[in-house]
């Protein structure tokens, strides 16, 4: 059974954006590896650095755009699905990091999903412990999608 319903929003001219099945399929491996089995909706919105500044100036009161931006929906009443939230991915950034930290772009991408995901099911990495917690699932949802450690120093495909 599919437990994710996506929109996944272009908004931007980026070259080398994944397909929509694939961010289907990192989403629906974090859900798996979390043991969700509730139906869930969410947008992923793939912005160019505009946008992401802006959207990160106005949420997060940082003067740069970043990889990736949650936010969580909560509703105010129960609803037969869970909306979980948009993600915002600034494309430019994505690819600009992946090639400075020598890592494949798509397993980049993968990773800016799952972490996006697990941010909009609660997870943070404010304090340490939570940090760790959060990297490890990253690890381990990533190792289960066959890409490798992204904290790695001596990152390799």
């Amino acid at each position: 059974m599919n437990l994710v319903t996506l929109d996944v929003q272009i908004a931007c001219q980026a070259h080398e954006v994944p397909s929509e099945a694939s961010f289907e399929l990192w989403v629906e491996k974090v859900l798996e590896h979390l043991r969700v089995t509730k139906p869930v909706e969410l947008t992923i919105r793939v912005v160019d650095p505009v946008e992401g500044l802006s959207l990160n100036q106005q949420y997060r009161q940082k003067d740069y755009a970043t990889n990736v931006l949650s936010f969580p929906f909560e509703s105010p009443v129960p609803l037969p699905v869970e909306l979980l939230g948009d993600l915002v991915i600034c494309a430019a950034v994505v690819t600009h990091e992946a090639n400075s930290q020598g890592k494949p772009l798509l397993a980049h991408w993968a990773h800016m999903v799952v972490h996006g995901t697990l941010h909009l099911l609660g997870y943070d990495h404010i304090e340490e412990a939570e940090a760790e917690h959060m990297e490890q699932l990253e690890r381990d949802i990533l190792a289960a999608l066959g890409y490798p450690n992204p904290y790695a120093d001596d990152y390799a495909d």
